[in-house]
């Protein structure tokens, strides 16, 4: 029997959207950062003050720790599927498209994340009404990135294919949680990825990119400030408690919270202007994700029963 889809309760709802407006600002402190420093400098001050502060949070809550060496190698697994790639692909794609498009594209990891599990999962199967959302959601993208991209292909379509991959590393790291770490306190296991990840970004960032220095402007120090602590450490907190509040089916509402924010930001902010196909897509893509999410199917559903 599937299992009952939680009630939004109000507190739930606000917690849903401090993690939007959170979420959504993360994009634009990227963008800030990266006016300075690379990619994957930007990753490893993210992963790596966010590494100290949940472990901090960990030890303050005297949480379990983990003590099997496969769990501490399963943590680099995920540093790199959950952060290194998606942080870096995203973060080297913001230097060549618009933050909002970013976040629309980004949105697409739960279409992602609902294929790779149906995929690698024996209890995810692709039913008719996961495929249907799917197939919505993949429409949704390709419009927002549009024909032209792949007909005239340049560093431009290079920055949007890259946030894609980054979409898709994020459904894998989903699956390889599931299998690897679900028996840990998700603050435990957040930790353990954060170091895995740190383990990776720091000595990649200094080989490729150079010394990582602290002598920064005040603005890329805020940028990093935001989008390590906030929204990173703080908003995996945040994030597990709406979970535990909302239930997963509703939780993933938060990803088409997150893109009106950033949407809004970066024409505040950037003065950036999408093309119009990209408001289409997310609109599609949206439609997709409500129908994966069943709230747009079940009520029908209900009717019929009771017609």
């Amino acid at each position: 029997m599937a299992p009952v889809q939680k009630t939004i309760s109000p507190q739930a709802w606000a917690g849903l959207m401090i993690l939007a407006f959170i979420w959504g600002g993360s994009f634009l402190s990227v963008h800030v950062a990266l006016e300075e420093i690379g990619p994957l400098t930007s990753v490893a001050h993210r992963t790596g003050w966010a590494m100290l502060i949940l472990w901090a949070y960990v030890l303050i809550r005297r949480l379990p720790l983990p003590t099997d060496r496969r769990v501490w190698g399963a943590f680099l697994v995920m540093g790199l599927l959950n952060n290194v790639i998606p942080f870096s692909l995203m973060a080297w794609g913001q230097l060549h498209i618009e933050t909002g498009l970013t976040s629309i594209l980004n949105a697409a990891t739960a279409i992602f994340g609902v294929t790779a599990a149906a995929l690698f999962l024996a209890d995810e199967r692709m039913t008719a009404r996961k495929a249907i959302g799917v197939g919505i959601g993949f429409l949704g993208v390709s419009t927002a990135i549009g024909l032209n991209a792949f007909k005239d292909f340049d560093i431009r379509s290079l920055g949007q294919l890259a946030v894609i991959g980054g979409t898709i590393s994020y459904a894998l790291a989903g699956v390889w949680a599931r299998k690897t770490l679900g028996h840990l306190k998700p603050q435990v296991a957040a930790a353990g990825m954060l170091t895995g990840a740190s383990l990776i970004t720091l000595p990649a960032a200094w080989i490729i990119e150079g010394p990582i220095t602290l002598s920064l402007q005040p603005q890329t120090w805020a940028a990093i400030t935001y989008y390590a602590v906030v929204a990173t450490a703080i908003a995996y907190i945040l994030y597990y408690r709406v979970l535990a509040l909302a239930g997963s089916g509703n939780a993933m509402l938060v990803t088409l919270l997150v893109a009106p924010v950033a949407i809004v930001l970066g024409a505040i902010v950037l003065g950036e202007a999408l093309p119009l196909r990209a408001y289409i897509g997310f609109a599609i893509l949206a439609l997709g994700l409500l129908i994966l999410d069943g709230r747009l199917v079940k009520p029908l559903q209900h009717r019929l029963r009771r017609a």
